[in-house]
């Protein structure tokens, strides 16, 4: 006897749910609370994947506990990261692509943040352009937007796009479903936050800012301009009075929307450069960080010769300092068991990334970055060869200079002229 299967009540298919688990599969990640791989659900797709698809196409699915996972910031601090099991990630991307194809359209220019060909240089290089027409620049901090986003809001805001009951329904449930901490111990939700590292949080967010500030700010402030990625914002206006004014409105607004502006992080930038007319005070900053680069007042030689102030990105400080810290837990100075080109191959992607990102935008401050690994190849060079460990370190440096110019494209970074 062929049985057939009743008809789902949710219109969700199969091949989205194969889709859904391509793109998770692409994005790597490691386990949730049920220790269930990408590997071993790819090893058994039948097992794990069909049955996923009959919950979520019958409106039965519940999302589990997200494991919690702490992270360093770049303060010291730490920074509270959801990691949903396999399955969830494969269930939010089938809500989250349908839902983007909705909402994207109706998204702003000026949102760079987790969008289809939109990247963080593009938004690095609008803020850039800005910053050479208008004279101040709002750096906006909000304080815990991840963990502070009202469900009740997001909701109306979703509901705004789109009245499709399973994608209403299910993400009601992602934004209540508890959160397993490391003792063990469940904490629910109490109306509130969406955890930071699950699949559909990033579009949740755009949807949510898209009304609590895009929309708004356009429309209460045609003459000034933003770039946003997620919640990273920096506003751009012509001069002191109005940034005053508009900081105090974008506080208010935030307030409606039950978020809250870190007072001590958000500051107004005069964007110093070669203007006719300087304000007749001093102001109290002259660069912010957007994205892992420091904007400032830098000189810059022009096509005559002739310098001039520009105001202008680089990567950041904190960044480089990141930087110096990975390079040293790698332990670079200690893999005397290694050779040289086992040292360049294991950097090779990392280095490549680095320069891929960071140097983007004034590539010659790339060199501060380099210097510091150049410096931890001469540690290596010290412990590799015993001839080298009683000398000063300059003989080490000669060494490694000597190498360098005789096989200048071991490593990449030596291949782009930061030799040591």
């Amino acid at each position: 006897m062929i049985f057939k299967e009743k008809q789902k009540s949710q219109p969700i298919e199969k091949r989205q749910v194969w889709e859904a688990f391509k793109a998770v599969k692409r994005n790597d990640g490691s386990a949730g609370v049920d220790n269930l791989s990408i590997v071993e659900i790819e090893s058994n797709p039948g097992k794990y994947l069909y049955p996923l698809w009959n919950r979520m196409a019958s409106g039965s699915y519940m999302p589990v506990p997200v494991r919690e996972v702490l992270i360093d910031k770049e303060n010291g601090k730490k920074r509270a990261l959801g990691i949903p099991t396999v399955l969830d990630r494969v269930a939010q991307e089938v809500i989250r692509q349908e839902l983007e194809m909705i909402v994207e359209p109706h998204f702003s220019v000026n949102s760079f943040g987790y969008r289809p060909k939109k990247s963080q240089h593009q938004a690095v290089k609008q803020c850039e352009l800005n910053c050479q027409t208008f004279n101040w620049a709002i750096d906006l901090d909000i304080k815990g937007f991840f963990d502070n986003i009202d469900h009740r809001l997001l909701i109306r805001a979703v509901k705004h796009f789109t009245t499709s009951e399973h994608i209403l329904m299910y993400v009601k449930r992602w934004l209540n479903a508890p959160i397993q901490k490391r003792d063990g111990t469940l904490q629910a939700k109490q109306g509130k936050g969406t955890p930071q590292g699950g699949v559909i949080s990033p579009l949740l967010a755009n949807i949510f800012l898209h009304f609590a500030f895009d929309t708004w700010f356009e429309e209460t402030f045609p003459e000034s301009s933003y770039e946003r990625y997620a919640d990273d914002i920096i506003i751009h206006c012509r001069f002191f009075k109005e940034s005053l004014n508009v900081l105090a409105a974008v506080k208010q607004r935030m307030k409606q929307s039950k978020l809250e502006i870190k007072k001590e992080k958000s500051n107004i930038v005069y964007c110093k450069r070669n203007q006719k007319n300087h304000p007749p005070f001093k102001p109290k900053y002259y660069q912010f960080d957007f994205l892992g680069f420091t904007f400032k007042p830098r000189w810059v030689k022009g096509k005559w010769g002739r310098y001039h102030l520009v105001f202008t990105p680089a990567i950041s400080n904190k960044r480089r300092k990141r930087i110096g810290q990975t390079l040293y837990k790698m332990k670079i100075h200690r893999m005397v068991q290694f050779s040289l080109q086992d040292i360049a191959n294991l950097l090779a992607p990392k280095i490549r990334g680095w320069i891929n990102y960071y140097g983007k935008f004034r590539f010659s401050e790339m060199r501060k970055v380099f210097r510091v690994l150049n410096y931890r190849l001469m540690m290596w060079v010290r412990n590799k060869y015993r001839r080298f460990r009683k000398k000063i370190k300059t003989h080490a440096f000669r060494w490694l200079s000597n190498v360098a110019k005789h096989y200048p494209y071991l490593f990449w970074h030596w291949e782009l002229g930061f030799l040591p």
